[in-house]
């Protein structure tokens, strides 16, 4: 029996994985609700995310959404543009070399840098993310648009995350190694049209619910693992309440969980996973007229503003007057420490400064992201016991297809089936 520790995304999407493969699985979810991170509520008659705003309807949630009976609760998103807060105006994201050259994001001698991109060389192993990429596009791209873009990702300081733990990756995926970046990207453009963004009529944790409702004999909400400790050749997860016998462990909670959870069976584990730092973010839902068309803005590191990026719900799915503003994360951590009131109207303000239009707090919420930043170095010494598994962000690719992606694989890695 497979023992799977935690009911978010990850967790569930793996039990539905291990069903499809005749495997014989539990998942203990400390919550009332199974999502995790993923938290969706009606207040006021408006949908809000308390997580994840969106998706891309990949071809493996569009498997989800088929094998779970929600093709009629799915929203997708038409194509918007995405902006950048710099010097009093919102500026269009260009995504292709073309559009790089045509935006007012940048100045001329701006974009001249940006095209000597495939004269640099490649990252160094003990390269920050900032580093390279301003060696390769230059201060103003890095500071107006990709700084912005990629540690938003994370609410982190791009300045603090190693290209051997974080982007050398994603670019290895794309084919693009030690090559030129500038010069893939040209090659690609055209070629290959993004997925649709997309979300649910009750929000983003329509999944996770369908998800819980699919396997409820075995999903077992306010069930919180208290530790995990070696028995013979498997082990022991021990709840409040019960002690179950599992052959194979998966743990899908964030880190600090994990490491509160191994502390007594495997506290060489625990001591590593302790030390991965997460970033504090406030989220604060806004109401507002603002008619601008877009999937929202990030905000330039030149701006002396709390907010990192604005999410626009009104255009996106046609949430109406609906914003979700973040605040914070490793640029200015003491910001969740604030009261409600403070967080909210900071956002209204500077989403109407960055707008032109005025907003209105709805709600104000913490959450905590994976830094994936030098912390992350202490990966390196991880060491697992057979039949343990880690599957959570903070281990392998983020976002809610990359967590499919990773729950699929430890699926097929448990069982041998395809």
């Amino acid at each position: 029996m497979i023992a799977i520790v935690g009911g978010g995304i990850t967790g569930l999407v793996l039990g539905h994985e291990l069903s499809r493969r005749g495997a014989e699985f539990v998942i203990l979810e400390a919550s009332a609700e199974p999502g995790g991170v993923m938290r969706s509520r009606v207040v006021d008659g408006r949908v809000l995310d308390f997580g994840p705003q969106r998706t891309r309807l990949t071809a493996s949630v569009q498997r989800l959404v088929d094998e779970l009976g929600l093709r009629q609760q799915l929203l997708t998103a038409p194509e918007l543009p995405l902006y950048v807060y710099r010097n009093g105006r919102l500026r269009v994201v260009p995504f292709s070399v073309g559009a790089a050259m045509r935006t007012d994001l940048f100045t001329l001698p701006e974009k001249l840098r940006i095209l000597a991109e495939p004269l640099t060389g490649p990252a160094r192993s003990d390269e920050s993310v900032a580093s390279f990429l301003t060696r390769k596009f230059g201060r103003a791209a890095y500071t107006h648009m990709l700084g912005p873009l990629y540690g938003g990702l994370y609410a982190s300081d791009p300045a603090d995350m190693l290209m051997s733990l974080t982007l050398s990756r994603a670019l290895e995926q794309f084919a693009i190694g030690d090559g030129s970046i500038l010069l893939r990207l040209a090659r690609m453009a055209g070629r290959r049209t993004p997925p649709p963004a997309c979300s649910f009529q009750g929000g983003m944790q329509e999944l996770p619910r369908a998800l819980a409702r699919a396997h409820a004999d075995r999903v077992h909400l306010d069930t919180a693992v208290r530790a995990i400790e070696g028995a013979g050749h498997g082990f022991r997860v021990v709840t409040q309440t019960d002690v179950w016998e599992a052959d194979q462990v998966v743990v899908t909670v964030p880190a600090t969980a994990a490491a509160g959870i191994l502390r007594d069976g495997f506290p060489e584990v625990a001591g590593v996973l302790a030390r991965l730092h997460y970033n504090p973010l406030a989220v604060a839902h806004l109401d507002s007229g603002c008619d601008i068309a877009g999937f929202g803005y990030q905000v330039s590191f030149a701006e002396r503003l709390e907010t990192r990026g604005v999410t626009f719900n009104a255009s996106i799915f046609g949430r109406k007057r609906l914003f979700t503003a973040y605040l914070g994360g490793a640029a200015h951590p003491d910001v969740v420490e604030w009261p409600d009131d403070r967080i909210g109207e900071t956002a209204a303000r500077e989403f109407e400064l960055a707008t032109g239009y005025a907003a209105s707090p709805i709600s104000v919420h913490r959450v905590r992201m994976p830094a994936w930043d030098r912390s992350w170095v202490a990966l390196d010494s991880l060491r697992l016991p057979p039949g343990l598994t880690l599957a959570a962000s903070y281990e392998s690719r983020a976002g809610i297809e990359g967590r499919i992606a990773r729950a699929t694989a430890v699926a097929r890695q448990l069982t041998g089936v395809q």
